[in-house]
């Protein structure tokens, strides 16, 4: 049976898994666990690698809380009043290579003690220079991954996520998007669960995937203040639009680990002019690419 404590367990067992696979293709970072209790209910497990041979700063994060729902939540959310409980599991990587994307990834469970619940997550890539070989490869898996579970997701969660993953006062997306799903409750618990066991676990083979292919590529020094630049933007989304920032520091989470998305370094040059190569990637940062036939571009 499906139930808070088994979907808890798991998303558990996922932080370890993820974990240990980006450890093992790093070579060198290893992550290191800083548990914390959240005084409301509940808390979390978030564990940090920092300075590994290709990953500057990443987080795997686990979290389990619950307790009286704050009214922020209950009116953002149109909910009755009912306490909640929500656990999942939420992971960023910066590398050092600027050829090496940064992904993010999230998949958690909600649910109230008045009966309510759904599922929600998302997984988005955003290089700091696109290849579009390795878009294509990422969307690609994404829709076999939801095709095996409902053929209508793919494109549901893909637009969805190209909506969701944009940066408004930028007119730019954040990077080539991925899907992302909120408030899914519409078929049996155990189905859905299972689809987001399959987004969650996709996340950390695919990254070692892009590790492993990139981390060696030559750079320069006017990579890295781009690379810089293309951070900002994500640190720029993060705190402006994200809902699930604003969630955790609605919910009185841990601020530590609530903002260990953000990267080590970022920048903001006043009125940067990008040079052809950058600018192929800003021409690329826009909605509704079909990335796997490469249409749109």
């Amino acid at each position: 049976m499906i139930n808070k404590e088994t979907i808890t367990e798991w998303f558990k067992s996922l932080q370890d898994e993820a974990c240990n696979i980006l450890s093992q293709a790093d070579g060198k970072g290893v992550f290191f666990e800083d548990a914390w209790s959240r005084p409301g209910g509940g808390g979390g497990r978030t564990r940090i690698i920092q300075n590994g041979n290709v990953i500057e700063k990443g987080a795997i994060n686990f979290s389990a809380v619950y307790g009286e729902t704050p009214e922020k939540i209950l009116q953002a959310l149109n909910l009755s009043n009912a306490d909640f409980y929500a656990t999942g599991v939420s992971t960023i990587q910066h590398p050092f290579n600027p050829f090496v994307p940064i992904i993010h990834m999230n998949v958690r469970y909600f649910e109230m003690s008045d009966g309510t619940w759904w599922f929600g997550g998302g997984i988005d890539l955003t290089p700091h220079y696109i290849d579009d070989n390795d878009a294509s490869d990422f969307h690609s898996e994404l829709k076999k991954i939801c095709d095996s579970h409902d053929t209508s997701y793919y494109d549901r969660f893909k637009n969805w996520a190209d909506d969701y993953f944009y940066i408004k006062h930028r007119k730019e997306t954040r990077g080539i998007g991925g899907i992302f799903f909120d408030r899914l409750n519409d078929k049996p618990k155990e189905d859905i669960f299972e689809f987001v066991k399959d987004v969650g676990t996709m996340f950390a083979n695919f990254y070692k995937k892009m590790m492993l292919k990139h981390q060696n590529d030559p750079f320069t020094e006017s990579d890295i203040n781009w690379r810089n630049l293309r951070r900002g933007r994500y640190v720029e989304f993060n705190l402006v639009w994200d809902k699930g920032t604003k969630f955790g520091l609605d919910t009185d989470g841990r601020t530590e680990s609530i903002l260990a998305s953000l990267p080590p370094y970022a920048q903001w040059p006043y009125k940067y002019d990008a040079n052809p190569k950058e600018q192929e990637t800003l021409d690329k940062l826009k909605k509704g690419i079909d990335w796997i036939n490469k249409k749109g571009l």
